[in-house]
């Protein structure tokens, strides 16, 4: 026995949704010349009828709308849900209320529902792939329209698919599914906050092969959605953002795109990447294998491998997804190539560049217990690029003594929390900070005797500059005496006091200096 399809004209919807006006919203509506383009009626009290367009709107009446015109309009369509939208009986208009305070309705947004054939030609061929693919767009760009003509696409070619019609709104406020569908499935969801246990339910009860899913919007539908691709079943869907970066940032639906972890890297690693310690990287195999952004109704933009973009958006790379444009000729070019498989290559080449612009930058300093000036003078010795921070949080590295790091000052804890380098001397010198910027600069390092000279360079300029004595660390007797001849060199009197191996020089500039 034939299946009778019927199918219902588009003049035939517009009239249905035009007969729950009042009379004279209604004759304004029919006055339009552009009614064919409009996208909703908006009705709110006190205020004059407006009907929208999609880059304007137009009042239709002087007189400001009533309670009797939105009550004449809600006696003609069916109740509301909880989620406050309705219906029109075999139709795919959806009109939503907004209420007061008690409860009352003070305004309606009546959205034209239309099935449009033929929007989806510009991606066919991503549809045919058997991939799971997630829609994202503004409000009325045609996401819903766009899903309907999937599930109609797809099921015509004999895959068993289960459209999940939370506000009726893909297949029409009606028990008999409307005809935009095709040969697909629809099941109701009594209240919004069940929609994810319908999506189980259509899975285990009635075995699809595709399901069909408006707007994903919470925790518990994300983790419905990851459960469906699990099972092998694939999964077209829409997602509240416009772009795959909201998706992203977006903590209750970032798991639809493999979701964001914090992650702490080796010191070498963090160094080979040219970041801090905590990165962000992808945690799990995304649920959507393609991420479609809808710019309008005759351009989008295509990213085909989802966790390869994540992952290149982790690490700061912009990805250039493939875009595509339908032509005035219906004609479909792609305006914009994207190589999916080079993702990673180009993020490598980021590293590279952020590497390189890492190396340009100076690194940053914080002194937490040390001398700035010392610092100073170090960094001008080694010649290095490296400045002073103001506070910890700015810096690359923290430089401290070791006395304050066994103390495990508060401060010291919470900066090796955020994993800042902590690098720490034993003495506040010149000769200690340089030896300790070497370490940060893997400059290699240098020999006692050349680290022991430094040091006394440096007492040297400090009892010129202070007239206190300085006593430098032990050394065997050969260094000892290349250390009392560059004091004698500036003219300064040295000696060495102590016994072995603990011998060593103090260096002061007059007699009244040194210390009995």
């Amino acid at each position: 026995m034939a299946v009778r399809v019927h199918h219902v004209s588009p003049s035939w919807e517009l009239s249905q949704l035009l007969d729950i006006f009042p009379l004279a919203i209604r004759q304004a509506l029919v006055r339009l010349n552009n009614i064919e383009d409009i996208i909703e009626v908006v009705l709110d009290l006190g205020r004059p009828p407006e009907a929208r367009f999609e880059s304007d709107f137009k009042y239709l009446t002087d007189s400001p709308v009533s309670h009797e015109d939105i009550a004449h309009v809600c006696s003609r369509i069916s109740p509301f849900g909880a989620d406050n939208r309705a219906g029109i009986e075999q139709t795919l208009h959806r009109i939503s209320a907004i209420r007061n305070r008690t409860g009352k309705i003070v305004g309606l947004t009546c959205r034209v529902g239309r099935a449009v054939y033929g929007t989806i030609d510009i991606l066919l061929d991503v549809l045919r792939s058997g991939k799971s693919i997630c829609l994202l767009g503004r409000p009325g760009v045609g996401k819903t329209t766009m899903l309907r003509e999937c599930a109609r696409v797809l099921s015509e070619e004999r895959k068993r698919v289960v459209i999940v019609d939370t506000s009726n709104e893909i297949a029409g406020d009606s028990d008999i599914p409307h005809p935009g569908i095709g040969l697909a499935r629809r099941m109701q969801v009594a209240d919004p906050a069940l929609q994810h246990a319908v999506m189980i339910e259509a899975v285990e009860n009635h075995m699809p092969e595709v399901i069909v899913i408006d707007e994903i919007g919470t925790a518990a539908e994300a983790e419905a959605a990851r459960t469906i691709a699990e099972r092998g079943v694939t999964l077209i869907g829409t997602a509240h953002g416009q772009t795959l970066e909201n998706l992203l940032m977006n903590p209750t639906l970032s798991d639809l795109v493999g979701g964001v972890s914090a992650v702490t890297l080796s010191d070498e690693e963090a160094r080979r990447r040219g970041t801090r310690k905590t990165v962000l990287e992808r945690k799990a195999p995304p649920t959507f294998d393609v991420v479609i952004e809808i710019h309008d109704r005759d351009r989008l933009a295509i990213h085909k491998n989802v966790a390869d973009v994540i992952d290149a958006l982790l690490r700061g790379y912009q990805p250039q997804p493939e875009i595509r444009q339908r032509e005035a000729s219906g004609a479909v070019t792609v305006v914009q190539e994207a190589d999916t498989e080079s993702m990673p290559r180009l993020a490598d080449r980021y590293d590279h560049e952020r590497e390189h612009e890492e190396r340009d930058r100076p690194l940053s300093i914080f002194p937490y217990g040390v001398s700035r000036n010392k610092i100073e003078r170090a960094i001008a010795n080694l010649r290095v690029n490296a400045s002073i921070a103001r506070n910890w949080d700015d810096a690359d590295v923290v430089l401290t003594l070791k006395t304050l790091e066994r103390k495990e000052q508060p401060k010291l804890k919470q900066i090796a929390s955020d994993n800042v380098p902590i690098y720490s001397i034993k003495t506040n010198t010149t000769t200690q900070i340089q030896a300790a910027l070497r370490d940060v600069f893997n400059l290699g390092s240098i020999d006692h005797e050349e680290l022991a000279l430094r040091e006394a360079e440096e007492a040297i300029y400090q009892v010129l500059l202070t007239n206190q004595a300085i006593e430098l660390s032990p050394q065997t007797s050969y260094v000892r005496r290349m250390q009392h001849q560059l004091a004698e060199r500036y003219r300064l009197q040295s000696r060495s006091t102590g016994l072995e191996p603990n011998r060593r020089v103090k260096i002061y500039k007059t007699s009244d200096a040194l210390s009995p």
